[in-house]
């Protein structure tokens, strides 16, 4: 272990999800942190590679369509090739849907449940084995406040994060012994594009703002020292831990 039990001096992080939002604010903490960073999205993620370049460190981008599980041993490949190997992967990339219960469609159901739990597992799956193979990691899964409670109209978000929960555990129970830590952080209610609904909802943003004792949304970069920790010899002894960051929301 460093002096630095924090540095991430000569890692090499994967974060899915990484445009924009939380998946932003985790890559460019982890860069601040020392590693150098591969960020999958769909979509254009210039603005996070220059927020890390900023902070001195490298930046790849690799384009994939997370809702099936095809690209997840090509994206492991490519950042190793890339950047030197994977020592932390962020399953960041998620979707939700909302609807009632009684109305919720199949196609609503299988996009989330597809994207947010089983291309998280062979993403996963896919860094592990690598992981094994050399020396170790630490994977952090993104959680939510519905690992913990039902939630309302988000019936397959509430199921594949609950699951999230769940997977964390199993793996971190199989692959704690071959050297990789495999955690979660549960965001409570942040800021992000997943969230404009909510915010823009008067009667919904003024309910949650209430219940929050922080008095406030959360932002991405709140999330950061969560992930450089649970990335780092710091947690070198956590495993199958779901750490909530809430602003209270969970203690209320």
């Amino acid at each position: 272990m460093s002096s630095n039990p924090f540095d991430l001096s000569g890692k090499v992080a994967v974060v899915t999800g990484a445009n924009t939002g939380i998946g932003q604010g985790v890559a460019v903490a982890l860069a601040e942190a020392g590693a150098d960073i591969a960020l999958v999205a769909r979509s254009d993620a210039s603005e996070t590679v220059g927020l890390i370049e900023k902070a001195g460190r490298r930046a790849i981008t690799i384009k994939a369509d997370l809702s099936t599980i095809e690209p997840c041993e090509l994206i492991v490949d490519e950042a190793a090739s890339a950047l030197g190997g994977v020592n932390i992967l962020v399953n960041n990339a998620g979707i939700i849907r909302r609807n009632d219960a009684v109305d919720f469609t199949e196609d609503d159901w299988d996009a989330v449940v597809d994207t947010n739990l089983k291309t998280l597992f062979f993403l996963s799956q896919a860094a592990g084995r690598h992981m094994i193979d050399n020396g170790g990691g630490s994977i952090i899964n993104i959680a939510s406040m519905l690992t913990f409670q039902g939630g309302i109209r988000v019936a397959s978000y509430t199921a594949s994060k609950s699951g999230v929960g769940g997977l964390t555990k199993l793996l971190a129970n199989e692959w704690a012994a071959k050297g990789i830590r495999v955690n979660a952080i549960a965001p409570g209610y942040i800021a992000t594009n997943n969230t404009a609904a909510l915010q823009a909802d008067e009667t919904r943003n003024r309910q949650i703002l209430e219940r929050i004792p922080a008095g406030r949304w959360g932002e991405p970069g709140d999330l950061g020292g969560a992930a450089v920790f649970l990335a780092s010899d710091a947690a070198c002894y956590v495993q199958g831990h779901v750490l909530a960051v809430d602003g209270g929301w969970l203690a209320r």
